[in-house]
């Protein structure tokens, strides 16, 4: 445990240098930023909700922009096409043959901007890309480049011209962070940096090989069996709430999956590291459960009409599991 905490205290600096560079474009959402480093550590893709104007892919970009990395920005639209993601089979006359085309998903980060703009066809192609970290192109599968991150942006479902994820592909993002207005006093820095100040330049400061040791450190985390199965008890009761008492079984259509175990475990222990620990608490668990939850817990029509929402259905499971 001891040399477990020298090794993370010394990664700390690098994690600090990450959280500079960003805090040159992005002020205050200390939600999302920690959000962006718990995936790029644990490699599991992100979903970012907010209305337009919140900086959700200037975030990302900044987080890109500071990872030696290849990087691609995507922009989903309705026409866009499943060819236009991951590429295509190019017919040669002079040589009568195929070549394959790779498409932008072949980078190490990918900022799918808008993602609920775009077609379920689309979607399709994505969410292999997602879960297996490859790609079919005519008969020939692909191996995307390691690390691979999908950062996706959305707006709200209300929006013009947006359409709700399929649950399968939704519950391939590791978290979803849900993004809000700053402050008087962030805006008034916003406003200051964005509209007085010349546009800063970040400096890439992690490498892939970096990403990987911090990986490991996370994995070597300790975290108690009364915390494992107190995650599991989080995850059993979005599933039958009736078993605690908790009176909430028709807000509640679908629970969570298996993957939020997995996820909500790996995240946890993420979170203890960018708190420079070498264990995971159960405040740890309590503080990212919700960004791993809330879009898992698919509410029933009652739950929206008495506009009851997923994270409120999380507060009330939080009451009722006992915290070891």
């Amino acid at each position: 445990m001891e040399e477990l905490t020298r090794q993370i205290d010394q990664q700390h600096a690098l994690v600090d240098r990450i959280r500079n560079e960003i805090a040159k474009v992005i002020i205050g959402q200390r939600e999302l930023i920690e959000g962006l480093l718990i995936g790029l550590f644990s490699k599991g893709h992100i979903l970012i909700e907010g209305v337009p104007g919140l900086a959700k892919t200037s975030a990302v970009k900044a987080l890109a922009d500071t990872v030696q990395a290849d990087f691609k920005r995507i922009q989903f639209t309705p026409d866009l096409l499943p060819a236009d993601l991951v590429g295509t089979e190019v017919y040669r006359p002079k040589t009568g043959d195929f070549v394959v085309k790779k498409g932008p998903v072949f980078n190490n980060i990918i900022l799918a901007d808008e993602i609920n703009r775009a077609p379920s066809k689309v979607q399709s192609a994505l969410l292999e890309a997602m879960q297996e970290r490859q790609v079919t192109i005519g008969e020939t599968t692909f191996r995307l480049p390691d690390p691979f991150l999908v950062l996706a942006t959305q707006n709200p479902i209300e929006q013009e011209g947006t359409y709700p994820l399929p649950e399968a592909q939704v519950d391939r993002f590791m978290l979803k962070l849900l993004i809000d207005y700053p402050d008087k006093i962030e805006e008034k820095l916003i406003m200051q940096r964005i509209g007085f100040e010349a546009p800063p330049r970040l400096a890439a400061v992690l490498s892939a090989e970096q990403i990987d040791v911090i990986g490991r450190l996370i994995s070597s985390i300790y975290m108690d069996d009364k915390l494992r199965d107190y995650i599991v008890e989080l995850v059993f009761a979005t599933r039958n709430p009736a078993a605690l008492g908790v009176g909430i079984d028709e807000y509640i259509q679908y629970g969570a999956s298996p993957r939020a175990t997995i996820f909500l475990s790996l995240a946890a222990r993420a979170y203890a590291f960018l708190h420079g620990r070498a264990y995971v608490t159960p405040q740890d668990v309590k503080s990212i459960a919700p960004l791993v939850l809330r879009h898992r817990i698919i509410p029933t029509y009652e739950a929206e009409a008495e506009d009851i929402t997923t994270d409120h259905i999380i507060t009330r499971i939080f009451d009722a599991v006992p915290v070891p």
